[in-house]
């Protein structure tokens, strides 16, 4: 019985090592939107912006200008996409009407440099320097968005710089919870990862309004890891359920519900935020 307890612990640590040597493709995946998706559509207004981060990474993002609309939405995509690969959803926000500045992290798409989770903070606060001293958008205006992985960017984003509003689609509270959830059966191997994208301690210092939106049945993350996010998240804050099979595809699975949770959601942070 002590040998195959030796043998268990030493093909757990084994696994664990693996992990710390992978951990950055396990988490980041560049390559499988790099040259997803056409063109964006005719009806899609977008101008190619390049970027500089404070680390000197140059990095490409769409700018989607809706002239008169009184928000513009930062927005970050998930671990396994690319802007190219979300236009559905950027034409959704568009719709609202709303601007869009769409951030290319850094690895990914035409972006220079390597994704690391340090790195796409700074990714994220590139961005939105841009909009506010390049473009002139007052910072309560700013509403931080994001997708998946990308929630994790907006969050830390809301933490570092003033934001009229956050909205969060598919969410999770850190990397350890989506361990716990997706490798059950290895338990504790999220105590070996470095990366941590801990968005449920930084919501405690996260004040301005909050919408989260979760699909119900889920493929990747599961809708109980946006519950315990909007759990640990402060008032005020709003929870939208997407009956159906999606992950980041929300937008395109109940447009008209979620389009009306939107606005309802930015007219409550134009109240807040006068």
């Amino acid at each position: 019985m002590l040998g195959l307890l030796v043998v268990v612990a030493a093909a757990y640590f084994s696994l664990g090592l693996l992990v710390l040597l992978f951990e950055r493709r396990l988490i980041f995946f560049p390559d499988v939107g790099r040259h997803a998706g056409e063109p964006p559509p005719a009806d899609l207004a977008v101008e190619d912006v390049w970027l500089r981060t404070a680390d000197g990474v140059r990095l490409h993002a769409w700018w989607i200008a809706a002239p008169g609309a009184e928000f513009t939405f930062l927005a970050f995509h998930g671990n396994a996409a690319s802007i190219a690969a979300r236009v559905p959803t950027y034409q959704f926000l568009a719709g609202v009407p709303a601007q869009v500045l769409a951030v290319e992290y850094r690895g990914y798409g035409r972006s220079a440099g390597v994704p690391s989770e340090a790195g796409l903070y700074r990714d994220a606060e590139a961005a939105y320097d841009w909009l506010v001293h390049e473009k002139q958008i007052v910072p309560r205006r700013v509403i931080a968005f994001g997708q998946s992985l990308g929630t994790a960017v907006a969050v830390e984003l809301a933490t570092r710089r003033e934001v009229g509003g956050v909205v969060l689609e598919a969410p999770f509270a850190s990397t350890r919870a989506v361990a716990r959830r997706i490798y059950w059966f290895l338990p504790g191997i999220g105590y070996f990862l470095r990366t941590k994208f801990d968005t449920g301690t930084k919501l405690a210092s996260v004040s301005t309004p909050l919408l989260v939106v979760h699909c119900a049945s889920d493929p990747v993350l599961p809708i109980a890891l946006g519950e315990e996010v909007f759990r640990l998240a402060r008032e005020p804050k709003m929870f939208l359920r997407i009956e159906g099979y999606c992950h980041e595809e929300a937008a395109q699975v109940a447009p008209e519900r979620y389009r009306a949770t939107l606005r309802q959601f930015l007219a409550a942070v134009a109240a807040s935020r006068p």
